[in-house]
């Protein structure tokens, strides 16, 4: 890894069929479209949050990219536009989530964009396909590894 290049965690998510197939067949594109990809999660399975009924399948991607946060946010809200995402209610049925959760720069805050993710500690379906690909790496805000936050999980 060259000195400008830099280490991104994404969260992909997916409960609605597309133009790719199936929820799954989504994730795999989007793995595609992202690219750069170092490691990869398996998918899991998990209950919705909010108001949608359907399940989703989620996953982890780290990537190397020479973009700087704000280039790559810009980039997955091309891909998730690109999948047929609206704007619309929060947690409702999508047919792609793409969410940067973690950079190798540490914590960035922009208008738009919070990294790490403010919610990622609190959520299984992040932190455990992340423990699978980046147990070791550690949140900047609390200094705990990833193994360290999806063993504070219930359940």
């Amino acid at each position: 890894m060259s000195a400008s290049t830099h280490h991104y965690v994404i969260a992909l998510g997916s409960n609605r069929r597309g133009r790719h197939g199936s929820p799954r067949q989504e994730l795999a594109a989007a793995v595609a479209a992202i690219g750069d990809v170092v490691a990869q999660s398996r998918v899991i399975e998990t209950a919705p949050l909010g108001p949608s009924r359907r399940r989703f399948a989620n996953a982890a991607i780290l990537i190397e990219s020479a973009e700087t946060p704000a280039e790559l946010l810009a980039r997955l809200k091309q891909i998730e536009r690109s999948f047929g995402r609206r704007r619309g209610r929060r947690w409702d049925a999508r047919v792609i989530d793409l969410d940067l959760i973690l950079w190798s720069g540490g914590a960035w805050s922009s208008p738009g964009l919070t990294v790490p993710h403010p919610l990622f500690r609190q959520r299984a379906f992040v932190l455990r396909p992340l423990a699978s690909i980046v147990p070791d790496w550690r949140d900047p805000l609390t200094g705990r590894t990833i193994r360290q936050l999806a063993a504070r999980l219930p359940g």
